[in-house]
């Protein structure tokens, strides 16, 4: 259910929003207390195993299970052929994004298990279910699968070309979407009457999410109710359980999804799986609860991938610099079939997020999006923000050094200013709020911009290189929907949050109640959180898109003011006074006027244990209310990364990181540092570190962590962290979300700076992950 309590009793007076207050969850996780998925079992359990196609791309002419059957422990066995006609539905796209020439995108169906063909090594085409996990296991590696096996195409590029492998009959070409936004002709014409134009073919690597905890659910059926349950993780439950109800053919009252602590997650949880529908499936037929957890090698090749898109980018440029138009056209890797936002990074995400910070006057984009026979793309850290500010940020460089333009000067001619807010976009968004020459300045000063020559000499001296790189950003949030705001108080005293978003993480519990304390004055150790059941909930929109404070934030401050009203005809009823003379300051309901008053907790308590109230006054100060949508914000920032190379080996070293951001309204500052920590770190890992490598016939080739590199505490320096932050005034709290902005910054500052020491040797551009083995390479391509 996610309830927790806070550990010992806190005054509020320090606990309100601005605080650095420290993570309520944090003893409980560092004792080992924290209970995930796998932590959980129910009466009675059986254990469940998938069998995955061992090919990337085949028709199915067989499954014999017989052996497997046979084998000790084992109850029961389903294929496609079992759940075909059970009334379940197909694991929907919800993006709808016309073609260019106005014909609907391509949603090729996909249900639970392959039924006809398998399209990527992983593919699940059958699930055992056994009385223990081992023997679910081994009788899953019994089932013989006969696969005639079909020539794969792994990238994009190759499967849009002429000959290419086909993976459905009804996606002529392998083409799911011919995405097209902006004005043409403008475009063409700015292009034309460019006095330079820079352009770059920029990969953006394919990345395995690898959250510490792999993907897991428990299934149980209730046969009286007629009703599911799934205890899964999730980044929301509300949205979640509609989705698993629509997937089992079932009404959402009838499907309920309970999520406890999650072990990260980064938009990969946030789907319907698979596994999920034939795991409900089982515990229907079988009367059990059936439990699954994934070993790190099936989320390698089952899990959704993040990234994957390659884009020949370009940006038109007048005699002083100032962007005329951007051009960015190119290929996004759907993987075998859609995940339910797989089209969006390629296409809506790259235009609203390439414009960032700049008074660029014309975005064109023009996006084919492919499947191939690789596991499906879906969210991943930003979800196309930082792609389409990875985009931006390396043109710029680019431009800067052809034109012979200081690179923070280039920036700084075509930053929007002050004075010129709010900022309409030639992509509909509007800004509404920052200081982004005020930020940029701050950061050129942390990052001691014109001290770089003196590092520069020491690093030569050294025998290394050196370079420097800015990453500018402006993230389009996900615009926050529909979110509840309950507030229960309950009769031990404390005082329930209820909310729709999922702390998966980011360590929603602290800021939460730093909000709720500053709004009502109810003691901050009193104050609990709800948010992984569905059952109790009537509205939530999960968390993604960095939206949870500016959403759940919203809801608990208009929740708080209905507490007010309420409290106020109570305390009027108490006090013996109108309701008009009640006011409320501090935690207390006060006569207006006298030192006669009551505190917002002894209210409560009064309710609790009087006498029966009158019946036109309210019962209780509960409230159950539902925020409603608002509008994205814009967080911003200037990340600045120095690193050191070595020639001989081409090791890079990051020697700095500085970072100046705009969060707008910081709730808790140590969280938000923290946050940007992580991302930054991902960041990292991309730019330097992982990559998805398959051989011809669609084999993973970097499918354990003895080959897929991850980051490592060595390999990152200590950040310099600021904040500069200017409230929006899209929502409630005034906040712009944060979860995403470290990698949108650090993809480009540490890229930026990788190209800038490897100028010297001619390297103009280099595709991430820029290992030791691509720099040697780069540096010694004209030996």
């Amino acid at each position: 259910m996610n309830m927790r309590a806070a550990p010992a009793e806190l005054s509020s007076a320090s606990f309100g929003i601005g605080q650095p207050v420290p993570r309520n969850e944090d003893p409980i996780l560092v004792r080992g207390e924290g209970r995930y998925t796998d932590d959980l079992s129910l009466d009675g359990q059986l254990y469940a195993a998938f069998v995955r196609s061992p090919h990337a791309h085949g028709v199915i002419e067989g499954i014999d299970t017989s052996a497997a059957k046979a084998m000790k422990g084992v109850i029961a066995i389903y294929t496609g052929a079992d759940i075909d006609g059970q009334g379940y539905g197909p694991l929907r796209c919800q993006i709808d994004l016309p073609n260019r020439d106005g014909t609907p995108i391509r949603k090729p169906i996909r249900m639970a298990l392959a039924t006809d063909k398998v399209r990527f090594v992983g593919d699940p085409v059958a699930m055992v279910v056994a009385r223990t996990a081992v023997e679910a296991r081994d009788a899953a590696e019994a089932v013989a699968l006969d696969i005639a096996v079909l020539p794969a195409v792994i990238s994009g590029e190759d499967a849009l070309a002429a000959g290419a492998p086909q993976l459905y009959d009804e996606v002529p070409g392998n083409l799911i979407l011919d995405y097209h936004s902006g004005d043409a002709e403008k475009v063409a014409a700015a292009f034309a009457g460019a006095a330079h134009v820079a352009r770059l073919r920029i990969v953006n690597n394919r990345i395995v999410v690898n959250p510490i905890e792999p993907r897991s659910a428990i299934a149980s059926y209730d046969r009286k109710a007629g009703r599911y349950t799934l205890h899964a993780p999730s980044q929301g439950v509300f949205g979640l359980r509609n989705n698993l109800a629509a997937a089992m053919g079932v009404p959402a009252g009838l499907m309920r999804l309970v999520t406890g602590h999650v072990g990260g997650s980064f938009g990969m949880k946030a789907s319907v799986f698979p596994e999920h529908v034939v795991l409900l499936h089982a515990a229907r037929l079988l009367k059990k609860p059936v439990k699954w957890t994934d070993q790190r090698s099936e989320s390698f090749v089952a899990d959704h991938h993040g990234r994957d898109m390659v884009f020949e980018a370009e940006l038109a440029l007048d005699a002083r610099g100032r962007f005329l138009a951007t051009r960015f056209t190119g290929i996004g890797n759907m993987g075998g079939y859609l995940s339910p936002v797989g089209p969006m990074m390629a296409t809506l995400n790259i235009g609203k997020n390439s414009v960032g910070m700049y008074r660029t006057p014309l975005v064109e984009v023009q996006a084919k999006c492919a499947v191939t026979n690789t596991p499906p793309i879906g969210a991943y850290r930003g979800a196309g923000r930082p792609e389409g500010n990875y985009f931006m940020e390396r043109l710029i460089d680019a431009a800067a050094r052809e034109t012979g333009i200081d690179s923070a000067e280039l920036r700084r001619r075509n930053l929007i200013k002050p004075g010129q807010l709010p900022w309409a976009t030639p992509i509909g968004t509007v800004y509404d709020s920052g200081d982004f020459p005020a930020l940029f300045a701050q950061a050129l000063e942390a990052a001691d911009w014109k001290g770089y020559a003196a590092r520069l000499r020491r690093s030569r001296k050294a025998g290394k290189l050196r370079g420097r790189g800015i990453g500018c950003y402006l993230e389009v949030t996900a615009p926050p929907s529909n979110e509840m705001g309950g507030l229960h108080f309950e009769p031990d005293g404390s005082v329930t949050i209820v909310t729709g978003t999922l702390d998966y993480g980011q360590g929603h519990w602290t800021p939460f109640a730093q909000i709720l304390s500053s709004q009502l004055g109810v003691p901050f150790d009193k104050i609990r959180l709800v948010q992984g059941d569905s059952d109790r909930l009537i509205a939530g929109g999960g968390t993604g898109g960095s939206k949870s404070v500016m959403a759940s934030g919203s809801a608990i401050i208009e929740a708080s003011e209905l507490v007010i009203e309420k409290g106020k005809l109570l305390a009027a009823h108490f006090l013996e006074a109108a309701a008009a003379d009640i006011e409320f300051t501090g935690g207390r309901f006060r006569i207006a006027g006298t030192d006669r008053a009551i505190g917002i907790m002894a209210l409560a308590e009064r309710l609790r244990t009087g006498a029966p109230l009158p019946s036109d006054l309210p019962q209780t100060l509960d409230v159950d209310h539902v925020f409603k949508a608002a509008p994205s914000a814009y967080p911003n920032g200037c990340h600045i990364a120095e690193v050191e190379i070595d020639p001989e080996t081409g090791q890079v070293e990051i020697a700095s990181y500085v970072m100046v951001n705009d969060f707008g309204t910081v709730v808790n500052p140590m969280i938000v540092e923290g946050q940007l920590h992580g991302g930054v770190v991902q960041g990292i890992g991309q730019a330097l570190y992982e990559m998805t490598a398959y051989d011809e016939a669609g084999q993973l080739m970097t499918g354990s962590f003895m080959d897929y590199a991850m980051p490592r505490a060595a390999d990152v320096p200590f950040f310099s962290f600021a904040s500069r932050g200017v409230p929006t005034s899209t929502n409630r709290v005034g906040a712009k979300g944060c979860g995403e902005a470290g990698c949108a910054g650090s993809l480009p500052s540490v890229m930026n700076a990788v190209v800038d020491a490897l100028a010297p040797h001619g390297v103009r551009h280099l595709d991430m992950p820029a290992t030791p083995l691509a720099i040697w390479k780069s540096i010694h391509a004209r030996d």
